[in-house]
This record gives C-alpha cells, sequence and structure tokens, in this order.
C-alpha cells in the first residue's frame, strides 16, 4: 500500500503486546483488558526520570536585561507557517484496494493535549481468512481526551469480534445489513459497558490511588466515536454513529452535479428523534431536554460520560474518594440514568465500483464552519483542480482589516475565499472552513492556544477517503 508521511498512525493489525486475537476477541476478560491497557498508557505517559534527562548543570543562568518602554508583540504566523499548523498531522496512502484509490486525513488541536483521535488502516476480515477490510474513524474526546483513546485502541477490536459472531456458514454474503449493525451495535454497547465496570472494579480493589484513577479517568471523560468498516469484495461500507461527528458521501447525480449523501446524522438536543427516544424512555422527565442539550451536555449519545450513567448515589461516593466530576444534581434532576447510551446508528450502502465517489470524515470542529453540501464542493473542486496548479495557489483577494466583533463561534463560510492549494484533501477542508484565501482570519483563528482557542475553534479531525477516483 503506497503511502505518504504518517503522523501518529493507529495499527489496525495485531501487535505483538495485542489485547484481542484474530481468533478469539473479548469475552469475560474484557475488563481485565481494558484496565490493562490503561495501566499501560498511564505509566508510559510518567516522566519517571526528569532527572537523568535534563542533566545537572554547575553554574545557572546569569539574568540580566533592562525594562523595556513598549512591548511590541511577535509577529503572528506567516502563510508558510499556517500551512504547516494545519498539515503537520496529516497523512496520504494510496491502497489501490476494492476501489479505494486513496485517502487522506488531518488534524488540528485547539485543547491541550488534543482530545480527538482516529483511526485508519486495514485489518483482518471477520469472515474470511487471508482477506482484508478496511477501517477509518474520528474520535471526538470531551472532557478529557482518555476516552478517545481508549476507543483508538479499543473500537475496531470490540466490533470485529462482534461480527465475527455472526459469521453465516463459510458465506459472508449470507449477512444481512441488519443483523452487520446489530453486531456493530452489539459491540459499542459492550465496550462502553465494559469502561463503566472497569471504573467501577477497580474503585472498589487493591490498587493504588493513581492506579485506581488512570483506571477511572476513561469513565470520568466521554467520547463521541465515527467509525466506518469497508469490506472491498463486497463493495460495502458500513457506517455507525454515536455523537455527532458526521460521515458525507460526495456522489455525482445524474445531472453531473456533486452531491452530498448523508451517511449519518447529529445525536444531539437538537435532533427530534433522539429526543423523542430519550421521552420515551425517561416519562414524566420533561427537563432532560433544555436548550438543545440533555441535561447540560450537547451530545445523546456517547462513550463514558459516566455522570450521566450512573446512580447519583454512585456518583457521589467516587467523587468523595477520587475527586471525580461534578455531580450533575441539584442543577439537573438526576432520576432514571443511564440518560445516555453507546448505542450507534448505523448505516450501510454499495458503493459503486463504476461510479466515483468520495467519504468524507469529520469531528464536529468541521462542521461546526461548514454544511454537509459545501465540503462535497470543497473537495469536489479540489478533485477538479490538476495539481500542478495546486502548488502554484491562488492570488489572494485584497479583504477589509479583520477582528473577532461578529464572531460567534462560527464564521459563516463564504465561497468566495475558497482556496486549491494543498496536496491532502483533509487540509484543504480544514484551511477552507477557517478562512480559506482570506490570510488574515485563518491565521487569527490558528494563532490562539488553550484555553483561548475553545472560544474560536474546537478540535477538528478529518478524513476523506476516494472510491473509484481516476489519478488519485
Amino acid at each position: 500500500m503506497a503511502h505518504v508521511r504518517v503522523a501518529r498512525v493507529t495499527t489496525l493489525q495485531p501487535p505483538t503486546r495485542s489485547f484481542y486475537s484474530t481468533k478469539a476477541g473479548p469475552s469475560v476478560s474484557n475488563v481485565a483488558r481494558v484496565a490493562k491497557y490503561i495501566a499501560g498508557a498511564g505509566v508510559v505517559s510518567v516522566p519517571v526520570f526528569w532527572y537523568f534527562e535534563t542533566g545537572r548543570n554547575d553554574t545557572p543562568p546569569h539574568l540580566d536585561g533592562t525594562p523595556a518602554e513598549q512591548f511590541i508583540a511577535n509577529r503572528g504566523s506567516s502563510r508558510e507557517e499556517v500551512t504547516r499548523m494545519i498539515s503537520k498531522e496529516g497523512y496520504s496512502y494510496q491502497p489501490g484496494i476494492g476501489g479505494v484509490n486513496r485517502y487522506d486525513g488531518t488534524q488540528v488541536a485547539s485543547n491541550s493535549p488534543c482530545e480527538d483521535r482516529y483511526i485508519h488502516g486495514t485489518f483482518p476480515s471477520p469472515w474470511k481468512e487471508g482477506s482484508k477490510w478496511m477501517a477509518w474513524g474520528v474520535l471526538d474526546g470531551h472532557a478529557g481526551w482518555q476516552a478517545a483513546d481508549l476507543l483508538q485502541q479499543q473500537l475496531l477490536p470490540f466490533v470485529r469480534h462482534g461480527l465475527s459472531q455472526v459469521k453465516s456458514g463459510s458465506d459472508q454474503e449470507g449477512v444481512s445489513d441488519d443483523r452487520v449493525g446489530d453486531a456493530i451495535k452489539g459491540a459499542f454497547v459492550k465496550l462502553d459497558d465494559t469502561i463503566l465496570k472497569t471504573a467501577v472494579d477497580v474503585s472498589q480493589g487493591n490498587g493504588s490511588l493513581q492506579d485506581k484513577l488512570a483506571n477511572m479517568a476513561p469513565a470520568f471523560a466521554g467520547s463521541c466515536a465515527l467509525l466506518s468498516i469497508y469490506d472491498p469484495t463486497t463493495y460495502k461500507l458500513h457506517v455507525a454513529c454515536t455523537g455527532d461527528s458526521r460521515a458525507v458521501l460526495g456522489q455525482r447525480n445524474n445531472e453531473g452535479k456533486w452531491e452530498a449523501i448523508p451517511l449519518s446524522v447529529d445525536q444531539t438536543g437538537d435532533n427530534a428523534e433522539e429526543i423523542a427516544r430519550l421521552k420515551k424512555e425517561h416519562p414524566g422527565e420533561e427537563e432532560i431536554i433544555a436548550g438543545g442539550r440533555v441535561l447540560g451536555i450537547m451530545v445523546s449519545r456517547a462513550f463514558g460520560d459516566s455522570r450521566w450513567k450512573w446512580p447519583v448515589d454512585l456518583q457521589k461516593e467516587l467523587k468523595k474518594k477520587f475527586g471525580g466530576p461534578s455531580i450533575l444534581t441539584p442543577r439537573y434532576k438526576v432520576l432514571t440514568p443511564p440518560y445516555l447510551t453507546a448505542e450507534p446508528a448505523v448505516t450501510s450502502m454499495n458503493i459503486d465500483p463504476g461510479k466515483p465517489s468520495f467519504l468524507i470524515m469529520a469531528t464536529d470542529g468541521l462542521w461546526d464552519n461548514i454544511s454537509s453540501q459545501q465540503a462535497v464542493d470543497l473537495v469536489a473542486k479540489w478533485l477538479d483542480t490538476p495539481a500542478t496548479i495546486r502548488k502554484v495557489g491562488n492570488a489572494e483577494p485584497k479583504y477589509e482589516p479583520y477582528d473577532f466583533s461578529d464572531f460567534e463561534w462560527k464564521e459563516k463560510f463564504v465561497e468566495g475565499r475558497t482556496t486549491v492549494q494543498d496536496d491532502n484533501a483533509a487540509v484543504h477542508l480544514v484551511r477552507n472552513s477557517l478562512g480559506g484565501n482570506h490570510h488574515e482570519m485563518l491565521a487569527g483563528r490558528l494563532t490562539y492556544g488553550t484555553p483561548f482557542s475553545r472560544n474560536i475553534r474546537d478540535d477538528i479531525t478529518v478524513q476523506v477517503v476516494f472510491f473509484n477516483v481516476p489519478g488519485q
């Protein structure tokens, strides 16, 4: 599989120290496996040997200087620096498997550390030994990175194992989309249950305080998950969405126009179907939904987020012993938890091998700024622009001085600001969602670091997958 530079790759083949195998997946030892992963990740992050790394100096630094009468701020990001900022996490692969010509991705952080994670690559077919499927995923963490980080390692193994249990004899084509969807839903829920059970079990165990806290962190944090898996032999694409990340397919219609086909629906407190579901599950609790939020949280489905799932008494106990998250009560009435679920909505479709198309997957940091159709139009324009022209770039119009006076989290996308100058389609989407050819706007929105950047933009993670597109 040909590839270009990759940053922070998630390997989907079983590693040497694997938490799953191709023969047997998650079982009754799920809690131990997840706890083992969390503990291992925590140990790596601790700077135990700081003394030996920093060394010892006999002469301290000499401090001298004169007070300045006027402070001159550092210059903001140049055009070249902006490009480095939005592309330093970029990656591009050309697998040539089942019509997948290429896929691009990138990530731009707002939080520090970034709370988003992503998945991409091949993995063993759940049904046919020796065959490979492909997977792409974006994981939008909140209240910390720990839940998303765990999903990056464990979500696909759980899903693959779940699919392996619905094998229909030796003929995988006998498995219906409904059965595949049910298996994926079951895997998502099982993983979330394991995260929550792990936290409770370790809190009652005999481990050290630091080990307990490390294992409880994914349950205290939360994450949305958008996962696409693709069978190259049948050209079948399955998209599972928990939360408000979004997947959209770009495909030409009969008039030759690129059309945005939704493959997921944002699961938030503004979604009428989600509101109806919650009211049915919690009759009489009319205050669950207010201002487009579910007891204060934007999404109606997520991993972790134990405050919306555990009984209040358990939360109070863990808050007292371990300094856990603030309890929702008394601000909100928590009567019949859980209020959130990790169960995804699953969409299945066939990719037409005779029709060019592309899949866009992104966390809400992208969709805060552009619509699904605008994203499809941007990728279509990128496809229509030869690579040689992209490298040259476009002439930049002159704009009036810009500031955030009229900015209210979302800056309205203006087609006239569109620019095509990146070799990576995901980077192209990020650039144009944040300002396009308006350098002052783009650089300004990238200048702030945490915590002020969160008033301007969210973490942004984008993947673009090209199916049967000539020249890619």
